[in-house]
C-alpha cells in the first residue's frame, strides 16, 4: 500500500542538530520530511500542506507545542501526532495525550522506534477512517470505491487518488504540490495542467452530491459540504 510505504511528515523541532538527524533517518527510509522550527511556521505548514503524520516537540521558542496541537484538533484536523520531548514526566505525558496526541516518546529516543511508531499511527488512522463522507458522497478506502448515496461512482485511478487525498480529512486545504506528489507514482508523467483537468472533471461528477471542491488561490483545494 503506497500510503504506508512513503509518508509525508511534518517535523516540528527547534533543535537544528536533532532535526537534521531525525530528518535524515526518515528520508533514508523513503519518507518526505518538512521541518518547522517554530509554532508559527508549523501552523502555516500544517494548515496548508497535507501530512500523513506530525512529529511534535513540546518546547518551542515562540509558543507551547501543546497549544499548537490543541488548535489543530480544535479545527477538526485528525492527522496522527507523535510527541517528541525531553519533558518525560507522567503529568506532561497526560497533558500531551489530553491535548490530542496519539503517542508520546521521550528524549533520547531510538530513530528506528520513531519510524515504527509513525507507521503504526498511520495504519491505525486508516483503519479508523476506512469510510469517510461529505454530503451524499462517501469514499471507502478499503474497497477503493466511491458512492453517491447508494450508487457507485466509477472513477479513473488518478481521479480516485485526488479525491482520496482531498478527503484525508475533509475540509483540509491540500496544496497542488501535495496532490501532484500523490499522483507521481503513476507510470505516465503528470502534465502541468493535468491536475486542474482532474479537479474540473471531479467537480462535474460531484454535482448534486452535496460535496464541492473549492479552490483557495495560492493555497490549493479543499472539499466541503455544500450548503
Amino acid at each position: 500500500m503506497r500510503y504506508l510505504r512513503r509518508m509525508r511528515i511534518l517535523l516540528v523541532e527547534d533543535d537544528v542538530t536533532l532535526a537534521q538527524v531525525v530528518s535524515r533517518s526518515l528520508a533514508d527510509q523513503g519518507h518526505q520530511v518538512e521541518r518547522a522550527a517554530t509554532a508559527e511556521q508549523a501552523r502555516w505548514l500544517w494548515r496548508v500542506h497535507g501530512f500523513d503524520a506530525v512529529l511534535l516537540d513540546l518546547t518551542l521558542p515562540d509558543d507551547n507545542g501543546l497549544q499548537l496541537l490543541h488548535d489543530a484538533r480544535g479545527r477538526g484536523d485528525r492527522t496522527p501526532v507523535l510527541v517528541l520531548t525531553a519533558r518525560n514526566r507522567t503529568e506532561e505525558r497526560i497533558a500531551g495525550l489530553n491535548a490530542g496526541a496519539d503517542d508520546y516518546l521521550g528524549k533520547p529516543f531510538d530513530l528506528a522506534e520513531v519510524e515504527a511508531r509513525l507507521r503504526a499511527l498511520v495504519r491505525r488512522r486508516l483503519d479508523l477512517d476506512d469510510r469517510v463522507s461529505v454530503g451524499r458522497l462517501s469514499l471507502d478506502r478499503r474497497t477503493q470505491r466511491v458512492y453517491l448515496g447508494a450508487e457507485p461512482l466509477l472513477l479513473p485511478a488518478r481521479e480516485f487518488a485526488v479525491l482520496c487525498e482531498l478527503l484525508t480529512p475533509p475540509g483540509r486545504v491540500v496544496s497542488k504540490a501535495a496532490l501532484a506528489d500523490k499522483l507521481s507514482g503513476f507510470d505516465d508523467l503528470l502534465a502541468a495542467n493535468a491536475l486542474e483537468a482532474f479537479i474540473s472533471r471531479l467537480r462535474k461528477k460531484l454535482q448534486g452530491s452535496g460535496a464541492g471542491i473549492r479552490t483557495l488561490r495560492g493555497l490549493g483545494y479543499l472539499i466541503e459540504a455544500e450548503t
